[in-house]
């Protein structure tokens, strides 16, 4: 991925804008130090990509979930130490 200085951002902001929207995400620096990173909205960045029900149907959460263990929780917390 490229750093641009700030100087340059602005001077070539358009055309960067047009690169980031096709997928070229870049750094913009002041004085060397990265400050931001420009990116296409709808681009997923690294493994952020999240696929909502890909395992429907085939797992299956008891209904006692949320209770599950808690007689052992109790305990370790009740025991004296």
């Amino acid at each position: 991925m490229k750093t641009i200085n700030i100087h340059d951002a602005k001077t070539h902001l358009s055309r960067l804008v047009e690169q980031a929207a096709k997928g070229e995400s870049f750094i913009i620096a002041k004085a060397g130090k990265p400050l931001v990173k420009v990116t296409a909205l709808d681009v997923p960045i690294g493994n952020q990509t999240r696929r909502l029900g890909f395992l429907a149907g085939q797992i299956s959460v008891p209904d006692d979930f949320d209770q599950m263990g808690s007689d052992e929780i109790e305990r370790m917390f009740n025991d004296d130490v």
